[in-house]
């Protein structure tokens, strides 16, 4: 079976928005939206994280460093490891995991 989905992209700027788009037991993939100004609270991931940012702009810092993180990048960052992300615009990611 083949699946096109479209919820991300209608998924509005207000706060933190965290939508489940794929789930198993091994892997997920979630879709983030993050208001220009708000912060994405520290937290862990259970896994090896991947980051691809397709819009807006944000500051990701983990062990004491601060990566800034632009549309069309691409950030890992290992499980388990405190991290906070904050939006400088209106952004939307994607983390795989």
């Amino acid at each position: 079976m083949r699946t096109i989905y479209k919820g991300f992209k209608e998924l509005e700027y207000q706060g933190l928005k965290i939508d489940k788009m794929v789930s198993s037991a091994s892997w997920e993939i979630l879709g983030i939206a993050l208001e220009a100004g708000k912060v994405f609270p520290e937290h862990i991931s259970p896994r090896d994280a991947h980051l691809i940012m397709l819009e807006g702009s944000i500051d990701f810092s983990i062990e004491g460093n601060t990566f800034r993180i632009q549309e069309q990048e691409y950030f890992n960052f290992p499980k388990k490891t405190k991290h906070i992300v904050r939006a400088l615009k209106n952004s939307k990611f994607i983390i795989v995991r």
